[in-house]
């Protein structure tokens, strides 16, 4: 990948979230790091300190001679840091004015601002990571739950890298000889070298399948599932949402149509993070305002992964019921007869007889069978990849999208082989699927995408 000037500059960003805390950190890497840094602090000369050691003095405005905060500060030489850069971390007390104070003098006194993302960029860059891990970075930061911690930690230590480096080289291996009968083809090897690609092709492909298998779940894990708690109004949706986030989120009354809008929520459910979405009652209404949150509702409904679809347990199917049935049969759906206290009148065999989707009968008011419903949507959506011990997952579409590609030229490879199509054609989507692997690590990337990526972290990061 190609470096500009500018990824040679000493780089300076604010690591921790801009408000009042405990202590802030500011952060530096760079040739001239350590530098800068002496020039603000008093304390010790950090230019003669041992690499990973922290001291305690004071930042300094050198052109005023007056003490801005009481700090400690860390000192990390190259090449043993994040990004192989030397590294400077000021760690000072909490707050927007003293903490920009010091990003000032840092920046005066020869640093640049750091782009959002930067410091992990460079740390691929550097080849300290690749961007698997770089894209862990960003999950990790952004984990909603427990397990999706554990995954992004996984991907931090190379997991999904060494996989993916493993099948590029059974294919490099493979195009090595290749290469070799396309150089010498006086020892008419074609049949065999054509074999061997199809076989090497074959085995890439089911490893392939493999990591696409999960990566379902850890988009989810990522990004959370979008779950739309929907039903006609009054039947509970609120009373749901204000228990699954154990909080009073929306208002709950017995008068119909007391939600006009759409309310979001992240929460856990038995380590699969949900984006609880909870809708205006959808039903016909001539209120305008009314109006607006049902259309939302219906937009909700279709972008959503899971509908929870509440129906009034104690009462007959109304018209109303019937049409979001319809309207939601070809989702993932659970289907939730609330108000079982109040006495039955549908049943979870009868609808789901009718209808074929899960269904579970609860009272929400007595917290009565919300268990069944949390293990239900573990279940549906994980189908125990959560409880086992691989933790290497796909976790974005980016990955997905590229593993899905290279799928497709090793298979075009396949058929080329078995179509009698000349090695040196057949090795053209051979050569493929090496460079489409290569971009999910990196090794292969565009400097286009590769700036995308890192594009989207925070600054500091």
């Amino acid at each position: 990948m190609a470096q500009t000037l500018t990824e040679f500059d000493t780089i300076a960003a604010i690591s921790t979230p801009i408000g009042e805390g405990g202590i802030s950190i500011v952060r530096m890497s760079g040739e001239d790091a350590v530098k800068i840094a002496n020039q603000v602090f008093k304390g010790a000369d950090l230019t003669k300190v041992p690499t990973h050691t922290i001291h305690y003095g004071h930042i300094i405005d050198p052109d005023t001679n007056k003490t801005i905060d009481e700090a400690m500060v860390t000192v990390l030489r190259a090449p043993k840091t994040f990004t192989r850069e030397d590294i400077i971390e000021i760690n000072c007390h909490g707050g927007i004015v003293v903490t920009n104070h010091v990003l000032q003098l840092l920046l005066a006194h020869g640093a640049r601002m750091a782009d959002p993302g930067e410091f992990t960029k460079r740390a691929f860059v550097n080849g300290r990571i690749d961007l698997t891990q770089a894209e862990s970075v960003m999950d990790i930061v952004r984990a909603k739950t427990d397990k999706a911690r554990q995954v992004a930690v996984g991907q931090l230590a190379g997991g999904l890298m060494h996989k993916i480096r493993a099948m590029r080289k059974e294919i490099l291996d493979t195009l090595a000889n290749v290469e070799v009968n396309i150089d010498y083809p006086e020892y008419d090897a074609d049949q065999v070298t054509a074999k061997q690609m199809a076989d090497t092709s074959k085995n890439v492909i089911q490893k392939i399948d493999r990591l696409l298998k999960t990566a379902q779940e850890g988009t989810i894990l990522r990004n959370g599932l979008a779950t739309a708690i929907v039903g006609r109004p009054n039947v509970g949706k609120s009373s749901l949402l204000n228990y699954l986030t154990q909080s009073d989120k929306a208002i709950v009354t017995d008068v119909a149509g007391t939600t006009r809008d759409t309310l979001e929520e992240y929460i856990s459910v038995n380590s699969v993070p949900l984006k609880l979405i909870d809708t205006a009652g959808i039903h016909h209404t001539d209120d305008k305002v009314e109006k607006i949150g049902v259309e939302r509702s219906q937009k909700a409904l279709k972008q959503a992964d899971l509908v929870l679809l509440l129906l009034d347990g104690s009462q007959e199917l109304t018209d109303e019921d019937k049409t979001l049935l319809k309207e939601t049969e070809n989702k993932k759906r659970i289907i939730i007869l609330n108000k079982m206290d109040l006495g039955q009148k549908l049943t979870a065999k009868g609808m789901h007889d009718s209808t074929g989707s899960e269904v579970v009968s609860t009272s929400i008011l007595k917290e009565t069978n919300l268990d069944e419903l949390e293990d239900l949507i573990k279940k549906m959506f994980f189908s125990g990849i959560t409880n086992s011990n691989d933790q290497i997952m796909v976790t974005n579409q980016r990955q997905a999208g590229l593993l899905a590609k290279a799928k497709k030229q090793l298979q075009d490879v396949v058929k080329a082989v078995e179509d009698g199509v000349p090695v040196d054609i057949a090795q053209i989507d051979f050569n493929g699927a090496w460079d489409t692997l290569g971009e999910i690590t990196g090794d292969s990337a565009p400097d286009e995408l590769v700036n995308a990526l890192f594009s989207q972290f925070c600054l500091g990061k």
